[in-house]
């Protein structure tokens, strides 16, 4: 046989065959689709597209090809496509490009009307909320079954998860702190300079990062680093079919891989807060007497009589808020990831920037109240 010929042979009843003769691969060169395909199209009352393929020699994935956009212009067109006359192996693969390509529409946002698409997102947003509210709901059963001890999971690999959201985040958390605290003395300094007030300094980079600094950027750092790493893992073993592996064995995968986390990050927190509220002094207090010639005697003075118990409980508060947020921010994503690669990076990118937005309203609210009530 030679190269490829596709011939159109009509029928009285409205069905056109499609009649495949010689070596349909991509060596031999494929070529007329667009004739055949326009063929058919311009043909009238056709009920259906068939194939016989008794005279085709070898074939290959240009064969599919060519089938494939065909079936598509005819799909375009209604005209039904009967597959029955083609080789077995071209069926097979026909049917899973078929299959794949529906999974991925071409603009059909586009298509939609403007309120379905409202609609669309409104569900979406409900149903977050439904089922962030019943995550809520079986960690606070957990957390309850935890205090009588009737939870089950590896402390090794807690002490694991508590030296990663801790004793590893070290380096980071003192070269943020530092820098901070490198700001505020000099944003400080630069007004009161102009009053010759330069001393208090020590007030401004103590209260600010004992109070609300130390605590919202230990949490941001955290978010970035801790959080995403629990969205990733947990995501990555819904991909695996990991969490469903538990559930059948009956084991609770909120108890066995989210209260360790959220409990790692609760006791975590509060003692990187104090370490960021040390270094963020510690920086401001080296920009102030190298550059800004203050005494450091006089400077730590302010410092002790500037930073009260109510300004630290504030601040071990804020942490304490925010190591849950961050938690159930990344263990949230991370559960409800769906089992793809790309699903993944969502859950991640998810969990981040949902927990450094929970932070700031949550900074905004605890701030109010301590206004309220005089703290």
């Amino acid at each position: 046989m030679t190269t490829q010929k596709a011939y159109l042979d009509y029928s009285s009843r409205g069905i056109i065959s499609v009649r495949l003769t010689g070596i349909w691969t991509i060596a031999a060169g494929i070529s007329g689709i667009d004739e055949i395909t326009a063929q058919i199209i311009r043909s009238k009352d056709v009920k259906q597209l068939i194939f016989d393929t008794r005279q085709m020699g070898d074939w290959d994935s240009g064969l599919v090809a060519f089938l494939f956009h065909l079936i598509r212009e005819c799909e375009h067109g209604n005209i039904p496509v009967d597959l029955q006359g083609l080789p077995l192996g071209v069926q097979k693969l026909l049917s899973r490009a078929l299959k794949s390509s529906e999974k991925f529409p071409v603009n059909q946002a586009d298509k939609e009307q403007f309120f379905v698409r409202v609609a669309d997102v409104v569900l979406k947003f409900i149903g977050n909320v439904l089922s962030l509210l019943n995550f809520l709901g079986e960690i606070t059963v957990s957390c309850l079954r935890l205090i009588r001890g009737k939870v089950y999971f590896r402390w090794d690999e807690f002490m694991v998860i508590l030296q990663r959201c801790g004793a590893d985040a070290l380096f980071l958390v003192s070269l943020i702190s530092v820098l901070v605290g490198v700001i505020l003395a000099f944003v400080g300094a630069t007004q009161l300079k102009l009053f010759g007030a330069q001393i208090y300094i020590a007030n401004i980079v103590g209260i600010g990062m004992v109070r609300v600094m130390g605590a919202m950027m230990a949490s941001i750092l955290m978010a970035g680093r801790t959080g995403a790493s629990f969205a990733a893992e947990l995501g990555l073993m819904q991909t695996n079919e990991e969490i469903d592996a538990l559930k059948t064995l009956g084991v609770s995968p909120v108890e066995f891989l989210v209260v360790p986390r959220i409990l790692a990050l609760v006791i975590m927190m509060p003692l990187l807060t104090l370490y960021a509220d040390l270094m963020g002094i510690l920086g401001g207090f080296i920009i102030s007497i190298s550059l800004l010639g203050l005494n450091p005697v006089e400077y730590w003075q302010h410092t002790q009589s500037s930073v009260t118990l109510s300004n630290l409980w504030v601040g071990l508060i804020h942490s304490f808020v925010f190591g849950i947020i961050i938690a159930i921010a990344g263990c949230f994503q991370g559960m409800r990831c769906r089992r793809s690669a790309a699903a993944v990076g969502e859950a991640t990118t998810a969990a981040v920037v949902s927990a450094i937005m929970s932070i700031v309203i949550a900074t905004a609210i605890i701030t109010f109240v301590c206004h309220v009530l005089g703290v």
